[in-house]
């Protein structure tokens, strides 16, 4: 089994501005930043915001390298956009790494990591700026998943603890 291994919080430079405030990637990859060891790996990415809590925004893959990918012109609009929708917390990136092995990168397993964590993602942020796989799915399970809150039976209950299931409804 491979063990991919998570790594960050790593900060997201911003700007205050007239108009609210920008994000800043020039030195993100500079040789003495904290995030400079990942810049030539692979893996999946994820640009968050911390305020009170985690808020997932975008969730990506790098099959070539970090450095490449994570800050591509499309990826830094939608940083953007999902950023604006908050005047407070500090814009952060993780970053869920493919273990240094011989041979191929398993692209593969990056993008079941990818469509997990976009699922995942948009669990908690229906806003998350994906669209690939982000969209939920047409069913629930009254009292455990995508249901909306209120009393719950022991069942439901019993299988939200059994799955692991943390996300509301």
């Amino acid at each position: 089994m491979t063990s991919f291994i998570a790594h960050g919080p790593f900060k997201l430079e911003y700007e205050k501005r007239n108009g609210g405030r920008t994000l800043q990637f020039d030195k993100f990859w500079d040789e003495h930043s904290e995030a400079y060891h990942l810049a030539g790996k692979t893996g999946c990415y994820i640009f968050a915001m911390r305020n009170r809590a985690l808020i997932p925004i975008y969730v990506g893959k790098a099959t070539r390298s970090f450095k490449q990918e994570a800050f591509n012109p499309t990826n830094k609009h939608k940083y953007h956009d999902g950023f604006s929708q908050y005047a407070k917390g500090t814009p952060v990136m993780y970053f869920v790494v493919h273990p240094d092995q011989r041979g191929r990168t398993n692209t593969h397993q990056i993008g079941q990591i990818e469509e997990f964590l976009i699922q995942a993602g948009a669990a908690r942020n229906p806003d998350i700026q994906n669209v690939k796989g982000a969209q939920q799915p047409d069913w629930k399970i009254k009292g455990v998943i995508r249901s909306g809150i209120g009393k719950r039976s022991s069942a439901e209950a019993d299988l939200r603890k059994l799955f692991d299931i943390r996300s509301p409804g």
